[in-house]
């Protein structure tokens, strides 16, 4: 490292978010903040939006962790944000019809602000905090899962599909700026739709490698953003698991091979899944587990640290999937199990969806 980047680490602002955790903890952040539930209005999205305790409820159902292993998210302040957002964007979002038009939820610009702040944004400053922390944890521990984040359609300066927060432009930044010997990262955004949020955040950035792979007729086709992809794959709609499996295995081993990074962030969308009412693919619950491995077996045979965010997803059975997916990567040996599992009986037989529905539409979202 230079004179120069050593000044620049060590004279970044101070944060809470990158504060001691113990040991005993799993790398696995969440808080019940996630979840945001206030007068039904968050039905009127079709994101679930407490999917993110639903995961953490199964995993504790299958014995793979307990309260006293889960990390627990802290919300990130305007100091964290001002790392990537502008001053301009955060006072925007004072405006409850700006909050409105990100999150696609027209009722709240009635709201006055600091009820949209307390029940809407406040939730997505904590899972963006989380996922700054899991980037730390990543690096220390070798992998990290933020149960909510990936907020991959905002960028410094302008939100949208439900995304107010630049999460992952976050996690590598602080990275830069805080933690000795990491200056590259490789994004792998396996969300059905385009990240262009970071995207657009790295459009120069030559230390950011991102992969992405989305449906390429659906939000939000950001023909400006698309030029920051170093490998890009578009999908037509239905695609189904044999040719998605082989496309994300054979692009995943290209990118790490063309660019070998110290930080992998997994962007693991599940809105891929069959029957989705905005992803358009056909990819079944299996299909999703095993895109899953195929990611950390290839961060792990590399030795990289990988940070995984959970991104959309927007039906109710998403969230089973994503705690089989973890609990399938515990089972392989990808990530390490909680303290609960060190002397205690095997996990339990996790609860496989079989896939249905059909294509989405062309709506926004995640």
């Amino acid at each position: 490292m230079s004179r120069k980047e050593d000044e620049r680490k060590t004279s970044s602002h101070p944060t809470h978010l990158y504060g001691s955790i113990p040991q005993t903890c799993l790398p696995i952040v969440y808080h019940p903040d996630y979840n945001i539930t206030f007068m039904g209005l968050e039905k009127l999205h079709p994101f679930d939006s407490g999917k993110w305790g639903k995961v953490i409820r199964f995993l504790k159902e299958e014995g793979f962790l307990t309260d006293a292993d889960i990390v627990e998210a802290r919300e990130a302040k305007e100091e964290d944000l001002l790392v990537v957002h502008t001053k301009r964007y955060l006072n925007k979002l004072k405006w409850s019809a700006v909050v409105a038009t990100i999150t696609e939820i027209p009722p709240l610009l009635l709201l006055p602000n600091f009820l949209v702040q307390r029940k809407v944004l406040r939730p997505l400053r904590t899972q963006t905090g989380g996922t700054i922390m899991a980037g730390k944890l990543a690096v220390d521990r070798g992998w990290a899962i933020n149960v909510g984040g990936g907020f991959h359609h905002c960028s410094g300066d302008r939100g949208g599909g439900f995304c107010a927060y630049a999460d992952i432009t976050l996690a590598i930044k602080f990275l830069f700026e805080k933690v000795e010997g990491i200056s590259k990262a490789t994004i792998i955004d396996l969300d059905a739709h385009q990240g262009n949020g970071h995207e657009r955040d790295f459009l120069e950035d030559r230390r950011v490698f991102i992969m992405d792979v989305y449906n390429c007729h659906i939000y939000p086709g950001d023909g400006h953003a698309k030029r920051a992809i170093k490998r890009k794959v578009e999908l037509d709609w239905g695609t189904e698991d044999s040719e998605y499996l082989q496309k994300v295995e054979l692009h995943c081993e290209g990118a790490l091979n063309e660019l070998c990074p110290d930080i992998i962030v997994y962007n693991a969308g599940t809105d891929i899944l069959d029957g989705d009412p905005l992803g358009g693919l056909s990819i079944s619950p299996q299909g999703i587990v095993e895109r899953d491995e195929i990611v950390f077996r290839a961060a792990k045979r590399r030795g990289i640290p990988i940070l995984m965010v959970t991104s959309g997803g927007y039906q109710k059975r998403t969230a089973r999937i994503i705690a089989d997916s973890i609990l399938n990567l515990r089972q392989q040996g990808l990530i390490g199990g909680g303290a609960s599992q060190s002397e205690g009986p095997p996990l339990r037989s996790s609860h496989m969806e079989s896939s249905s529905g059909s294509a989405g539409s062309t709506s926004t979202r995640v």
